[in-house]
């Protein structure tokens, strides 16, 4: 498609430190916008990575209607460079704006156009394993009205971070029964900034604490497991791996979680989806069943879980020497993302 582009005069690809890539801290050079108004998507344009203006009445603000995706970039030692599944988070992009009555972006868009933002930032790809190029579409509305109703005008973005190890130790996880995440109905499965924006007060608190994430439950039994702050979450219990169901749509149908049951379900292992209680895995752990936990997100990757607090009882997970699941799941997406193995099941999409 044609896009646009206005370059920058001097890259700031050089000033990465490959030692010390904080994620979320560096933007690189470019981004892309496209802006929605009178039913149809005007020209996309790349242009330097900057701020832009608005209107303080500026619709989204005021009542939310703001979704995003994140996906990943990786180069490979031959200096190749891939998406891990972008039209999954494409789709599901497309999704959340329905959801949330928001145009859909079509494909060229968001893929193409962000085929072009990485080929004139590829640069900016860091080369050293665990490290990525972490890629944010989001969109919003831009009405310039104070007045409860669906936005007519929006405008859709990609901006791109380098990025490292989101956690760079298993995590310890509080799980949250004074406050919920979502309810049935509800936009538990979409990716809208008021899901994230709810969560901050609790969140504050668990790390106060002392912990890494919250691991939330449903909101009418106050019982069944949903998913972790950032992630989708798993249990091993005896020589099952279990994580909850999509039905109640309060959860988010991670691209990575889809991975993970793929690739596990391929290796012979039994993966159940399905309603899943705290009572259930505080048994396990008592019976010696619970062998492993872990998350699953763009951002963590695999992220192993050393321990959770339910109601003040500590749940210790096995010794990291003992975890075969996520360990074994943590080096398969790697060597199939950084390309040490041959992508069997056409994850990566080739962008140089």
């Amino acid at each position: 498609m044609n896009i646009s582009t206005l370059k920058v005069t001097d890259s700031r690809a050089n000033q990465i430190d490959a030692n010390n890539i904080q994620f979320g801290r560096t933007y690189s050079d470019h981004m892309l916008i496209a802006d929605y108004e009178d039913g149809h998507w005007k020209q996309p344009q790349i242009v330097p990575y900057g701020d832009i203006s608005m209107s303080p009445a500026t619709s989204f603000i005021h009542y939310g209607q703001s979704i995003f995706e994140g996906i990943k970039a990786y180069k490979n030692a031959q200096g190749n460079i891939s998406i891990f599944r972008p039209k999954d988070n494409w789709e599901r992009f497309n999704v959340s704006a329905e959801r949330m009555a928001m145009p859909h972006v079509p494909e060229d868009i968001f893929i193409d156009g962000m085929k072009h933002l990485i080929t004139l930032d590829k640069d900016w790809v860091p080369t050293s394993d665990g490290c990525s190029l972490y890629i944010r579409p989001f969109m919003f509305a831009t009405d310039e009205f104070i007045g409860v109703k669906p936005a007519e005008k929006f405008r859709f973005m990609i901006i791109t971070s380098p990025a490292g190890a989101y956690y760079s130790k298993p995590t310890r996880i509080y799980v949250q029964k004074q406050y919920i995440r979502a309810f049935p109905g509800g936009i538990g499965f979409t990716k809208a900034a008021g899901n994230y924006g709810a969560c901050m007060l609790p969140s504050l608190q668990t790390k106060q604490m002392g912990y890494d994430q919250i691991l939330w439950v449903d909101g009418l039994e106050h019982k069944y497991v949903q998913e972790i702050g950032t992630m989708n979450v798993f249990f091993k219990l005896g020589d099952k791996v279990i994580t909850p169901d999509l039905e109640a749509g309060t959860i988010l149908a991670g691209v990575t979680r889809a991975s993970v049951m793929e690739l596990l379900r391929d290796k012979g292992i039994t993966v159940e989806e399905r309603p899943l209680s705290i009572d259930e895995i505080v048994a396990a752990h008592e019976k010696g069943e619970l062998r492993e936990a872990f998350g699953t997100g763009t951002a963590a990757v695999i992220a192993p879980i050393a321990e959770l607090n339910y109601e003040g009882n500590m749940i210790h997970l096995p010794a990291e020497e003992t975890w075969e699941v996520s360990s074994w799941l943590k080096k398969e997406l790697a060597d199939i993302r950084y390309g040490r193995k041959v992508d069997t099941k056409n994850w990566m999409y080739k962008i140089c």
